[in-house]
């Protein structure tokens, strides 16, 4: 099983790259903050892989960081969450704000990531709650900054901005807090 890669980037994709290590070209599809990373073409990558086996194909998931891996493995264990849905998710967000998600139980940031219903993020909650690890550095949302993200995920945007400007804003009310959001979100 390939666990690690190590080589330059031979082409990029919408959601995978292409990898030359020493002559042999590795397809990996990548996560968001993964290919924002990789440089340019001919760059040297490092990527941490999940080798995912069916029946009728063998698949590489590249991350650029083990935290990132761990978190999409994770992910893999929810029934009904397949390794298309699980680079999803960590596209939407930084893996810390997906685990604080999660571990608060808000469903409605989880629902707000593209492929994810209510059903499977109330299973993502139920089946990784008690797993997850936050770091220290990670605050939990206030019930008030929860009800700012969930709003500004409504209006279209990421779960990842929603929560950070729900934090940054001040205020007091609903209202308050709203605007000041929306006001980082368009500054």
């Amino acid at each position: 099983m390939i666990a690690f890669l190590r080589g330059n980037l031979l082409q990029r994709g919408a959601d995978s790259v292409i990898l030359d290590v020493n002559g042999v070209g590795y397809r990996a599809r990548v996560p968001a903050s993964t290919l924002e990373r990789c440089g340019d073409l001919g760059a040297p990558v490092e990527l941490y892989i999940h080798t995912h086996l069916r029946q009728d194909d063998i698949s590489l998931f590249g991350f650029s960081s083990a935290d990132e891996l761990d978190l999409f493995e994770m992910l893999l264990s929810v029934s009904g969450i397949g390794p298309k849905v699980a680079l999803g998710i960590l596209s939407a967000a930084p893996p810390n704000e997906i685990r604080s998600a999660i571990a608060q139980g808000n469903l409605e940031i989880l629902g707000g990531i593209k492929g994810i219903g209510k059903k499977t993020a109330q299973r993502l909650v139920l089946e990784l709650k008690g797993k997850i690890e936050l770091d220290d550095e990670i605050a939990e949302l206030s019930p008030l900054d929860g009800e700012v993200a969930a709003t500004l995920i409504n209006l279209g945007y990421s779960a990842a901005e929603a929560q950070r400007a729900a934090r940054a804003a001040s205020g007091k009310t609903l209202e308050d807090k709203l605007r000041g959001a929306l006001q980082s979100l368009s500054g």
